[in-house]
């Protein structure tokens, strides 16, 4: 009766076991080949504290051997059979060698111990957990400061968790925008604030309400932000109401707030639906502390500026029925363009301005300075009918003078009209 040959289980091979689990949690070979030398090294001690035991794999093949140094003692003298080794046993190995000599015994792991191979495991474990914990760790911490999509994934108190792939990020209650509501499932973008390092874990602190995140947003939608063209210069926001941005064009043949905005509005109503409709103003950037300050305060019209750059403060002359618009509902556009500029405002219509102590109309009657143009774009307004750049002041001289030209030319013509009317009514 013929027996039936056993079929061989192929051999797993370790380096193609290690290099399989190092891709699975995205961290080095390498890392983990030292931590199962140190393992076999400590199981092979077997809880002692010799120093004489050396593991050597083959990091190509997966072979390994492990080796123990041993002095070469009389049998009598033997104290530790860890170090020491008889001149009988040591001729196994060496037949040469003497007393004092070393030799290298090889150690099989099927010696050790079971608390020793337990250990051993424990060890590599640990070194695989932590190796993971370090690369997600330096994964996020290299995208601090950026923005990411995540997944709501459950409420932890009032906090929110999202899913961000390899790690969760914890959305604190005072990140959050009042006006959203995070359900389970929803696909969301936040920006990362802080990345910490824990026993347990990264710890990752994302926002929906930072600045940044509105600016990192037209990054990745406007290509001229990309390649440096266009630059953010200054962001002001109040998460879920309205947002503004100045913006800088590196080329003067480009224009950016344009760029920004889009055909139709595609490039910002795409970030205006990720933000849930919050409002974006886009204005452009100016060097000069009063065009700044009047394209920030857009969309109002600006009548002056009296900007003190050392004081970082500003007074801001508007038309009387263009007060409320420059000041915004519950103050809102005048304090997101003092965020913006990084001055302090202070507002007035025309007829309170010149009812202040100080103030003389001939400061800015003549001031070409600053004109009525509305050099920003807003998102969400109409623009106000252009002036064609001429100064309010001058713009209102001119028509007056335009007015008493016409009068002047009436009342002549009336002149003419009545000696004429008076010779007709002699003659009759």
């Amino acid at each position: 009766m013929s027996r039936e040959k056993k079929s061989k289980e192929p051999e797993i091979n370790l380096i193609e076991m290690i290099n399989l689990v190092a891709k699975e949690k995205n961290i080095d070979s390498n890392i983990l080949i030292d931590a199962i030398e140190n393992s076999l090294t400590a199981a092979a001690k077997n809880g002692g504290k010799a120093d004489n035991v050396k593991v050597d794999l083959n990091r190509e093949t997966g072979e390994y051997h492990i080796t123990a140094e041993r002095v070469v003692t009389a049998a009598e003298d033997i104290v530790d059979k860890t170090t020491e080794i008889s001149p009988e046993d040591a001729a196994k190995i060496d037949p040469d060698a003497k007393l004092g000599d070393t030799v290298n015994v090889k150690l099989d792991s099927k010696d050790f111990g079971r608390i020793a191979i337990q250990n051993a495991k424990n060890v590599i474990f640990q070194k695989i957990r932590d190796e993971e914990r370090n690369s997600v760790f330096n994964e996020f911490y290299a995208k601090e400061n950026d923005i990411v999509t995540g997944t709501v994934e459950r409420y932890i108190g009032r906090n929110v968790a999202i899913n961000l792939g390899r790690a969760d990020g914890i959305l604190n209650e005072k990140e959050m925008v009042k006006t959203e509501v995070y359900k389970t499932n929803m696909r969301i973008k936040v920006y990362i604030i802080e990345v910490k390092n824990t026993s347990k874990g990264p710890r990752i602190l994302v926002s929906r309400t930072h600045p940044e995140l509105v600016k990192r947003l037209f990054e990745e939608e406007v290509a001229e932000i990309q390649d440096g063209t266009v630059e953010v210069k200054s962001i002001a926001r109040e998460a879920g109401s309205r947002t503004k941005m100045a913006v800088w064009s590196n080329n003067p043949n480009v224009d950016p707030v344009g760029a920004c905005v889009g055909v139709n509005g595609s490039r910002v109503n795409t970030i205006v639906d990720e933000l849930n409709g919050e409002k974006i103003d886009i204005v452009n950037w100016d060097e000069n502390p009063g065009n700044l300050i009047q394209n920030a305060l857009s969309p109002a019209k600006i009548v002056a500026v009296f900007a003190d750059p050392d004081e970082k403060s500003a007074k801001v002359v508007v038309p009387d029925y263009q007060l409320s618009l420059a000041i915004g509902k519950e103050g809102q556009n005048a304090r997101l363009a003092a965020r913006l500029t990084g001055y302090k405002i202070d507002i007035k219509s025309e007829t309170q301005a010149k009812d202040a102590p100080g103030f003389r109309y001939e400061d800015y009657e003549d001031d070409e300075e600053y004109d009525t143009e509305d050099e920003g774009q807003e998102q969400g307004y109409e623009d106000a009918p252009d002036s064609q750049g001429v100064p309010v002041d001058e713009q209102q001289a001119e028509e007056q003078q335009a007015e008493e030209q016409q009068t002047d030319e009436q009342q002549v013509a009336q002149e003419e009209a009545q000696p004429a009317e008076g010779q007709t009514t002699d003659e009759q």
